[in-house]
């Protein structure tokens, strides 16, 4: 099972949105979680998990995983070559470091070198930027590669992305 992880943010609230998955070239996914809650955090620079992790917490007690499961978040696992922990991490810690977790980001993080791989899909000349804890960067990154779609963003993150903005 894979479960794909975003969270848009609205005056004091914040939506956090879960597709469920079975196959990481899947089109469709057979589950969508979703949760809306109230006064989370504000944005903290260089510590964004502080406001993201608790709303993913959360709508994962809904969820039933299991040992098979890998979660993607939409971030960095980390935010340097020495392992300084980004949303990824602190998620894969607070999981007990049971669940493996990928980070697909869209923009670059220049503190981080060896620990990510660039992503190209389809056409695109600009990557997607990928990190992991739980499972090796290249094998997360040919997950990543082989999602569902033609274009730079596989369809179901892109798909993720806009259920988080519906209102």
């Amino acid at each position: 099972m894979i479960l794909a992880f975003d969270t848009y943010y609205f005056e004091n609230k914040a939506k956090t949105v879960c597709l469920e998955f079975a196959e990481w070239n899947d089109k469709i996914p057979s589950n969508i979680y979703s949760e809306i809650i109230e006064d989370v955090s504000e944005y903290e620079s260089g510590a964004f998990y502080k406001r993201e992790l608790p709303c993913i917490l959360s709508l994962l007690k809904k969820i039933k995983v299991d040992i098979n499961t890998i979660i993607v978040v939409d971030g960095f696992v980390f935010l340097d070559d020495e392992f300084k922990p980004g949303l990824g991490a602190h998620l894969y810690n607070a999981l007990e470091q049971h669940i493996p977790v990928i980070g697909v980001a869209k923009t670059n993080f220049a503190q981080i070198y060896n620990l990510k791989k660039e992503v190209y899909r389809g056409e695109s000349r600009k990557p997607l930027y990928v990190t992991s804890v739980g499972v090796q960067v290249h094998e997360a990154s040919a997950y990543v590669q082989s999602m569902y779609g033609q274009y730079r963003i596989p369809d179901l993150l892109k798909q993720l992305d806009s259920l988080t903005k519906e209102l």
